[in-house]
This record gives structure tokens, sequence and C-alpha cells, in this order.
């Protein structure tokens, strides 16, 4: 063990309940650099970390995709039927987890539930994420294999195809929620994408709303948009983009009058908030704060779009659970999502609580 692993470990010996801000002010390390030393102790045994995990206080439990996204780009005119030459890359991805690190970052705790593969592609994400998140309650099941999306993408960027292995997510089953109420039941919040079944989805519904625990519900595509609950009474957000509420509703909006018509269609279903995000253009929000529309300010240099709908609501939650009004909450939303677009990265490096802060004094 190095000197800050002794100490912690130490630390943890002298009071077994104290938490991992405790542990941040007493050894003068962010609390995402005690989480990784943490982690790193149950990896070599000397910390059992789900007994010591339970001790934290109300975590944000975010359930849902934890990816690996990989990009193919083809280096000449793409042909069918034969072997091509192409440079790649990968990622780490998936809408619960992008949104998941983004609060970590941030400074909260923050636990991921879902399901993986035994297999490398987990273990890669899994040291990539635990600094910002606990990633003991993962369930590895040696059947499925990791959820992987892959981009073909030719001469000009545009993609020619993308191949989705998300099977692993079905097994985010009602009965794998209920061996995990013991986690829910210690929730600041529950954040759930809509790569979960759509019984998984009723059944957390139920549950937060048995229970009085804040629900978030993200959607990840419009085809997965068939996954929504028909009754929406216990989520307190709702997070879309106009494609998606067009894949719910059948039908394309030619105006912002039919979006309008078509957010009052979902917003019955019983949702408190609903936010729908269109692009380039404004934010519509509808619920507990009336009805507003914001419009989006144009980003001078746009690196890569990938991740700025997580950095979005994931900025948009901390807003909320912070008692932020409507306003500062989407202020925090685009500041996040908009420095997010500038860089190369899906979640952010420069991100912490102080720096989001400064962002959004900016964008105001």
């Amino acid at each position: 063990m190095n000197e800050n692993e002794k100490l912690i470990l130490n630390l943890i010996k002298e009071n077994p309940f104290i938490s991992q801000q405790e542990l941040s002010d007493k050894v003068g390390l962010s609390r995402p650099a005690v989480a990784n030393i943490i982690s790193g102790l149950v990896k070599k045994e000397y910390v059992q970390g789900k007994a010591y995990v339970l001790n934290e206080q109300n975590p944000i439990v975010c359930i849902g995709g934890a990816n690996i996204d990989r990009k193919f780009h083809v280096t000449d005119k793409l042909v069918q039927g034969t072997s091509n030459p192409v440079t790649s890359e990968s990622s780490i991805g998936g809408v619960a987890r992008n949104v998941a690190e983004n609060l970590g970052r941030i400074g909260e705790d923050v636990l991921l539930l879902t399901t993986s593969g035994n297999d490398a592609e987990w273990q890669h994400i899994a040291d990539l994420s635990s600094p910002f998140m606990n990633v003991d309650y993962v369930e590895k099941i040696s059947s499925e294999a990791t959820g992987s999306y892959t981009a073909l993408l030719d001469q000009d960027g545009n993609m020619t195809m993308g191949l989705a292995d998300m099977s692993v997510y079905d097994k985010i089953t009602p009965e794998f929620m209920i061996k995990n109420t013991y986690l829910l039941n210690k929730s600041k919040c529950i954040i759930a994408d809509l790569n979960c079944p759509k019984e998984t989805l009723e059944f957390l519904c139920s549950y937060a709303e048995k229970k009085q625990i804040k629900l978030v519900l993200i959607a990840v595509s419009g085809p997965k948009m068939n996954r929504l609950p028909n009754n929406l009474h216990a989520v307190d957000w709702l997070i879309l983009n106009k494609d998606e509420v067009e894949s719910y509703v059948g039908k394309e909006a030619h105006s912002e009058l039919e979006l309008q018509s078509y957010m009052s269609e979902i917003k019955s279903l019983g949702v408190s908030n609903l936010i729908v995000t269109s692009g380039k253009e404004k934010i519509f929000y509808v619920g507990t704060e009336g009805q507003h529309e914001f419009q989006v300010k144009a980003v001078d240099r746009v690196v890569d779009v990938t991740g700025a709908g997580d950095a979005f609501t994931s900025a948009l939650i901390y807003g909320w659970l912070k008692s932020y009004d409507i306003e500062q909450i989407v202020n925090l939303a685009r500041a996040n999502a908009s420095k997010t677009i500038k860089t190369s990265y899906t979640v952010r490096q420069d991100l912490d609580r102080k720096q989001l802060i400064k962002d959004m004094e900016e964008i105001k």
C-alpha cells in the first residue's frame, strides 16, 4: 500500500461508518480521489466494498447503460462485400454511466446499478468509472457481453451503419431491482434510462411512489420510447429531445405549437416536470414552475457533440436537487452541455462543482 492508502485504511478501521466526504476532509484529497483509493483497497481485499459502501449517505443511484463505444472511420471510399481500411477509436459511454460520471465529477455520491458481461470490456469501463461512482453492485453475467455500440463512418464523417449490442440490459429486470431495494431505499434520487425494459421502469415508478423517492427518467433514442411507462405520476423529471417526442406520438412536429401540443400529451401521463431539447433551437419546459421556453446560444467551436445530452441532463438534475429555480437549472444544464461539446471527451475533464457554477454565471 502507498501512504494515502494506509492513511485511509486506518481512518476506516477507526470509524467503519466514516463517509467518503469525511475522509476527503481529513486527508485533504478530493472525494473522487478518495473513492478511487477505496476502490483500490477493495480490489486488494483490505476493505469489503459492499459492507463499506452501505455506510455512505444517500447516493444518487443511476440505472441503465454502461457501454463500450467504438468508431471505425473508413479511410477511402467504402466498398461493400470486401475488406476496407479503417482507423478506429473507442471510449466508454452509456447514458446512465455518463450521467453518473458527470455527477461524480461535480462532487455527488453516485452508485451505478446495471448489468454487464464478465469480460475485459466491463473491467475497462469499471477501471475508468470507479473514481467517480460506485460500481460494486453491477451484476456481471458470464453468458452475456458487455453493452457496446459500434459506428461505421464514411470519409466525410457521416455514419453509414450503427451496431448496438445491448441485450445485456434485458437482464435489468424487476427481480434484479428487488434484490437491490436496500440500495434504492437509501438513495437521494433514482435516475433510470430507457435502456431498461419497460416492466423494470414500471416497477421503479411504483416503488419510487410507494417509498417517496425522487425519480428521473431519461430517454436514449426514438425507438426506445416505446419503453416509457403509461403512468408517470411518480416521475419528477422526464428528459427528452424533439426526435424522441416525435417517436412517442408517431408524428413529426412541423412547428413549435405542434411540439408543445405533443409535450402536453406526454405531460398528461402524470410527470411533474418535462423538458425537451431541440438541438440548436429552443429548450421547452412544462412543469411545476409553469411553461417556459429558453433560447440555445450558438457555440463558437464544436469539437464533438457526443455526450452533450448527458452533460445537460446531469447538470439539470444537480440544479434541481439543490433546489435552484427553473432558469438557474436550465442555465446549469446549458453551460455543461456547451462546454462539453468544445472538448473531444464524452464527459469533460475539467468538470467540478466550482467550475460548473462559474460556467453557469458566464452563460447568463
